[in-house]
């Protein structure tokens, strides 16, 4: 019995911990790029290990590839550092409700990159996302709508690199792009501090609460997570993976009522807009599975 749900259960216990990321954001007392140079920092090398320890080769075959690669790690850091601030100016339910609308903005961006047909539907369903975003919205101060301002951009981020690693990963293995991203992003960040004059001992001063979080972060949620979601990928379908990761809001706003008491700042016109948002992405990934076009015989040489 369980071994036949066992990668159903890992799924799940992957997508609590990226929901768990988002109180992460508020627990860990560092600023949101701090928090971002750590986890990139600590999933680089949690990573490398793994792969080291798997006999995982990375080899480029290209300085282009290389190129695309980092570019793609820039993308992912800024999708981090925005995520984080706008948990941080706000709450972890609001910027994990935002960047639940990342699979809209995928819905326009692939007929960009991937030259797919544009879709009316998934056109449609991101007006009613826009309607749920008016209820969250509805009664937020200046804080708050800056704070959804970070979160939106970190969406659309977040749909950047996804739609570009789906290009990607057609001729690069997996392992190769999340590590090559990781390492980028690492370099970028890392620029970043040093131009601002916090490159310094003092990214490692913090509570041992805040490293021991941090090391969760960057292992499990991060390292651990690639790794098994790609296991998990295999024996389950994208499908079905997609579809749950649907829930990671809904796991993450339960949290942040039961640690953080966020259900004392957020008004009901918040909950209907969540609601709404929600139901809207997972029925946005039931229309993509059950509509999408027969796939085309491809004519070999």
């Amino acid at each position: 019995m369980f071994a036949r749900y066992k990668y159903h259960l890992l799924l799940h216990i992957i997508i609590f911990m990226w929901g768990f990321t988002g109180i992460l954001g508020k627990v860990i007392q560092l600023d949101a790029v701090v928090i971002v140079w750590h986890r990139v920092l600590i999933a680089m090398v949690a990573l490398g290990i793994a792969l080291l320890i798997l006999k995982k080769p990375v080899k480029l075959s290209s300085r282009k590839e290389l190129l695309n690669l980092s570019s793609v790690g820039v993308i992912v850091a800024l999708h981090w550092v925005t995520f984080y601030q706008s948990i941080q100016l706000s709450t972890a339910s609001l910027g994990i409700l935002c960047l639940s609308t990342t699979t809209l903005h995928v819905a326009w961006l692939e007929p960009l990159v991937m030259k797919r047909p544009f879709s009316w539907v998934e056109f449609a369903l991101g007006l009613l996302v826009i309607c749920g975003i008016y209820f969250v919205s509805r009664d937020f101060d200046a804080s708050d709508m800056k704070a959804l301002a970070y979160g939106l951009c970190s969406a659309l981020f977040a749909a950047l690199f996804s739609v570009f690693n789906g290009k990607l990963v057609q001729q690069t293995p997996a392992h190769q792009i999340t590590l090559i991203e990781m390492v980028s992003a690492f370099v970028v960040i890392s620029v970043y501090l040093l131009y601002i004059g916090r490159l310094d001992t003092s990214l490692f001063t913090m509570r041992m609460a805040d490293f021991l979080w941090l090391l969760f972060l960057g292992i499990l949620c991060t390292s651990f997570a690639f790794l098994a979601t790609i296991e998990v990928v295999k024996r389950l379908g994208a499908f079905t993976v997609s579809l749950s990761i649907n829930l990671e809001p809904v796991y993450t706003i339960v949290l942040a009522i039961f640690i953080l008491g966020e259900h004392e700042l957020l008004n009901p016109s918040f909950y209907i807009g969540s609601v709404v948002i929600v139901l809207v992405i997972i029925l946005n990934g039931l229309i993509r599975h059950y509509l999408k076009p027969a796939p085309t015989k491809s004519v070999n040489p």
